[in-house]
């Protein structure tokens, strides 16, 4: 959820500190700060803020050759100066900046202060380098000290440290939380993420968990916590530095709304076989035999990517006949789960370092769960540890607010059922007619996304409420629920997802003319009882907004979102798109920060 980035070579550290940190702006974050060493002194700038606020306080400091950098995410002590990364030791010598969280902080701290060591921060991370520079004493080298310094700590963290007395090097640490080295001549670049580096190289190092790494402007080292060398090739990302800018659209979530088309086209290239009416997902690493073993479906995610995981579930149900459903991730690492060996587990993250997420590979792992990866992030955590499965093919996605990703998951998901089903009782003629509706998915989101006038009138007409309900049954229940947490994260207007069949057992009492209910209504076997269930808000003087691809009675719904018809059983992926847009309209009209609402962050490494 911070965001951390770092330097050391031949150039001037400021302006990548900067403008890698602006770059990840996106991850969500409350204050931004650097630390650079030139000449042997260290020279650290901090700001409760906005990156922009950081750069004005910087100013035009002189060069220097090394540096780190953070952007927080508050989550021990307020948002202030002070308690913005990064944190020194006493003395000055040491600077350190941290993602993650220290769950022994207070013992911590406690004994530091009983030893005498002056804390001026409510923070975890503080801990940390003063253990360093505790240990740095007694040990042989900077990397040495930061690995006595981490048998002490419990959490999570990706760390960097930096040394005045030893101004050429950078250490740099990981357990739980995302880094990745970038390698270029004569320099070295460190971040949690690839977005700030992919305007410097593409050549990168993704660390794993237990993992150190000595960095210097010619190259690194990579050991474990228990000082084994490790040996780590650079591979070559599929990014580049365009694939971040905004180009013609103010906002990213606007512009990875538009890309959704292309993005699906990718995600479906080279994976649909007409001659055998079903979709070739070679990341599986399956074959028939065992696909046809699998007797049940789990998916496991977090915020969209568990609603994302609802919808495949029924997709994998309808297709393939397989028992499935899915299950926030969060909640399945901690129930002590029944980990059964002829289920398929579905990790499911735009991502890929989601913790929770993460946590439950490790828990099915440890029980020996069959598990695959869905990530859209090529060495991301999550994939590296499940070692197969779907990659998404979304490209970039920076809004904290999901779409391009979360659709590419839907329509890998669709896929999958594609396979499983055709492995067992799918025909010949219900395998084509999915395959052709894939194929024809990306143009008719095409036609969707060209109602987006339409949908901004809509959208004008009702972000002045302050409540909505958003109703489906059946395929529209996770889509209902997909455009609740739209609505809410980027525009703060509170929503509520509920199953129409579940209107009479209680929420229909807050039907009034001031909550409007957004309806999901595809056109299939269950039309005429969400007519229905419109009739009945109607009749209590409620508003309604039908999402829909069918013909409705005139007059039944106060507005109306329309995209075109598919086959029924991909119905869900069309109409999440107006609600999309549905969000997206309603927050631009209330003014808000649609690519960084409050309290939210794009990639959630910290419970």
């Amino acid at each position: 959820m911070c965001g951390i980035v770092a330097y050391v070579g031949s150039g001037n550290a400021l302006p990548v500190l900067l403008e890698g940190l602006h770059r990840l702006e996106y991850r969500g974050y409350d204050s931004a700060g650097i630390a650079v060493v030139r000449r042997g002194r260290m020279k650290v700038t901090k700001a409760a803020g906005r990156v922009a606020d950081l750069r004005e306080r910087v100013g035009d400091a002189a060069p220097a050759p090394v540096g780190i950098g953070h952007t927080r995410w508050a989550t021990h002590g307020e948002v202030t100066d002070v308690n913005a990364h990064p944190h020194t030791d006493t003395d000055g010598r040491i600077a350190l900046v941290h993602n993650g969280i220290i769950e022994n902080a207070e013992q911590l701290r406690a004994q530091l202060a009983a030893d005498g060591v002056p804390l001026t921060s409510e923070t975890d991370t503080e801990a940390i380098v003063h253990l360093v520079a505790a240990e740095l004493a007694e040990a042989g080298s900077l990397e040495d000290a930061v690995r006595a310094a981490l048998r002490r700590v419990e959490g999570t963290y990706g760390i960097v440290v930096v040394d005045t007395k030893r101004p050429d090097e950078l250490v740099v640490a990981r357990n739980g939380s995302p880094i990745v080295l970038g390698v270029a001549d004569g320099q070295m670049y460190v971040a949690s993420d690839v977005a700030a580096l992919v305007q410097h190289t593409q050549r990168v190092v993704y660390l794993d968990d237990g993992e150190l790494a000595t960095v210097r402007a010619g190259g690194y080292t990579t050991s474990t916590l228990e000082a084994r060398r490790t040996e780590k090739a650079p591979t070559t990302v599929d990014a580049a530095a365009e694939d971040y800018e905004l180009g013609e659209f103010d906002d990213y979530m606007r512009k990875e709304i538009a890309e959704q088309p292309e993005a699906v086209r990718r995600a479906l290239r080279g994976r649909l076989d007409e001659r055998f009416a079903t979709a070739r997902l070679g990341g599986l690493g399956m074959d028939a035999r065992e696909l046809r073993a699998i007797r049940r479906v789990k998916f496991l995610g977090c915020g969209s990517a568990y609603y994302a995981g609802q919808l495949g579930a029924a997709l994998v149900e309808q297709l393939a006949r397989v028992p499935s459903d899915a299950e926030p991730a969060s909640e399945f690492r901690y129930r002590n789960p029944v980990v059964e060996s002829d289920t398929l587990y579905i990790a499911v993250s735009q991502s890929g370092e989601t913790l929770d997420t993460l946590a439950a590979v490790s828990e099915l792992k440890r029980k020996g769960g069959n598990v695959l990866g869905a990530v859209n992030v090529v060495g991301s955590a999550i994939g590296r540890e499940c070692g197969r499965g779907m990659f998404l093919h979304a490209g970039p996605e920076v809004a904290v607010a999901s779409t391009k990703a979360l659709t590419n998951m839907s329509v890998s998901f669709a896929m999958l059922a594609v396979v499983l089903g055709r492995v067992r009782d799918l025909s010949t003629m219900d395998g084509s007619r999915i395959v052709n509706g894939l194929r024809e998915l990306p143009d008719k989101i095409d036609e969707t996304l060209a109602r987006e006038a339409e949908i901004a009138e809509v959208a004008a007409r009702f972000a002045a409420a302050r409540n909505m309900f958003f109703i489906g049954r059946v395929r529209g229940w996770p889509v209902a629920r997909e455009g609740a947490q739209k609505l809410k994260e980027i525009s703060y207007v509170h929503a509520e997802a509920y199953q129409a069949s579940e209107l009479k057992h209680g929420p229909l009492a807050l039907i009034d003319p001031d909550m409007p209910s957004v309806v999901i209504v595809p056109d299939d076997e269950l039309l005429a009882k969400n007519v229905s269930t419109i009739e009945q808000i109607k009749a209590r003087g409620g508003p309604v907004i039908a999402v829909t691809n069918a013909e409705l009675p005139d007059g039944l719904a106060d507005a109306v979102l329309r995209c075109p018809r598919t086959e029924p059983e991909l119905d869900p992926i069309l109409l999440t798109i107006p609600l999309q847009l549905l969000a997206y309209h309603v927050a631009a009209a209330l003014g808000r920060d649609i690519d960084k609402p409050r309290n939210l962050a794009k990639s959630v490494t910290v419970e």
